[in-house]
């Protein structure tokens, strides 16, 4: 998932424009395949977006009548709430060994096509187990799509990188609220039963299939066109060892912070207002409301932080915001509920500024590619313990106040890593020294 940068003309690297095109001949505007795809490409684009997410924000707005129905305890919701990022790092570190064999588009049109089946299958399964391997399936479609999501975009709008990139996150944070807000009203409409509610995630993955399939087709053509042409052979580029930089792990720790959170408030929130006597359709419209921030705000901070020498200030502001938030949710959860879920939406924010962060942070294009696979699977890895940590407290102390504070806790050490990899640094000139 990428943020946009401050704007096209800006001559700092996101990690979508490291990424270069497999080949001359799909970086190439005028080709005659690309021509006729583009709108293809488009729709591929926003649909897959919105399929990046429902199938954690939908399930979060249903996760008591899952436990119920499946017979889970806290301590198994809590395993639940973890393969997310789980599989994000597992098989999203697979994406582009498997884009260099079957192509970034062939892999997109079957990562939607694992959404589809995973969602359609999983609330049927009938048992615990059965729920969690095909809820990972779904989300290692989502995976791979995640990661190879810059790439499709790099490689089809290499000049409108940015505004591509700002479609794509405001599609993805649509997406994540839309199945936050509509996913209990649209279960009541289809009976009340919580599996027909899940499964119905599946049509908008499955229509997500249907453009990717001429995009394949014109990549078939561009790489005809291609091997029937000589072509310059690739140059190597350094490789760096990226574990030498301290803020290379700065930012992975960073990362891992603040997806921990954003895990965290996906799986665990609308069950935090419900348990405070909040009926569960509103708890989903408070958690699309926290996701619904980032919208308008995944334009705003990468832009405001592109044009700052240090982003450490944007880093404490968005990590107060959420202290503040958890204070609320400790305090008075129901009182004032619409204003936590907007302060936390707001800290949730930290997402798109890591991601700009990875782009400040190395001064080559190579550099921007190894620090973010480093931080992002660096990162995903750390975050795996925190939904998982917060079910066991939940279940053994009976409530919401041990894990909260747990929440507002792991904010200090966010903090405190982000501001160090916000300071004007470069992986480059760490590594050599």
């Amino acid at each position: 998932m990428m943020a946009p940068m401050a704007s096209e003309k800006s001559t700092v690297l996101s990690p979508s424009e490291a990424v270069p095109s497999s080949s001359s001949a799909q970086s190439e505007p005028g080709s005659a395949a690309r021509s006729w795809a583009v709108p293809f490409v488009i729709a591929g684009i926003v649909l897959a977006a919105l399929n990046l997410r429902p199938a954690i924000t939908s399930l979060g707005a249903l996760l008591e009548e899952v436990r119920d129905g499946l017979g889970m305890s806290g301590s198994v919701a809590g395993v639940l709430t973890s393969v997310p990022p789980l599989c994000f790092a597992v098989f999203g570190s697979l994406a582009p060994r498997l884009a260099r064999r079957f192509g970034p588009a062939a892999v997109v049109c079957g990562g939607m096509a694992a959404i589809a089946t995973g969602l359609l299958v999983r609330p049927f399964t009938g048992s615990t187990a059965a729920f969690l391997a095909t809820s990972a399936l779904a989300l290692a479609g989502i995976a791979v799509s995640n990661v190879l999501m810059p790439v499709v975009i790099k490689e089809w709008f290499p000049q409108r990188v940015g505004s591509m990139t700002g479609l794509y996150s405001m599609a993805l944070a649509l997406g994540t609220s839309l199945a936050a807000a509509i996913t209990v009203p649209m279960t009541e409409a289809l009976g009340g039963n919580w599996q027909t509610g899940l499964a119905v995630w599946a049509a908008l993955a499955a229509a997500a299939v249907v453009p990717w399939l001429p995009v394949m087709r014109a990549k078939r053509s561009d790489a005809a066109r291609a091997s029937a042409s000589p072509s310059p052979a690739p140059q190597a580029s350094a490789k760096l060892r990226i574990t030498r930089s301290r803020t290379a792990w700065a930012l992975a720790v960073f990362f891992g912070l603040q997806a921990t959170g954003a895990y965290i408030t996906m799986g665990w929130m609308p069950q935090i207002f419900r348990d405070a006597g909040v009926s569960a359709e509103t708890a989903g419209v408070l958690l699309a409301i926290t996701m619904a921030v980032g919208v308008p705000l995944s334009f705003v901070i990468p832009r405001t932080a592109a044009r700052m020498n240090h982003q450490g200030p944007i880093v404490v502001v968005l990590g107060l915001c959420g202290l503040i938030g958890y204070t609320g949710l400790y305090l008075a959860p129901a009182g004032g509920a619409w204003v936590w879920a907007l302060v936390l939406g707001i800290s949730n924010c930290s997402f798109p500024l890591a991601l700009t962060m990875v782009g400040m942070r190395a001064r080559t294009g190579a550099g921007v590619v190894q620090l973010s696979a480093f931080a992002q699977s660096a990162g995903y890895l750390l975050s795996i313990p925190g939904p998982l940590l917060v079910g066991v407290l939940y279940q053994h102390s009976g409530g919401w106040e041990a894990p909260i504070v747990l929440m507002g806790a792991l904010l200090v050490p966010q903090i405190l890593f982000g501001v160090m990899a916000g300071r004007q640094r470069t992986v480059e000139d760490e590594c050599a020294a």
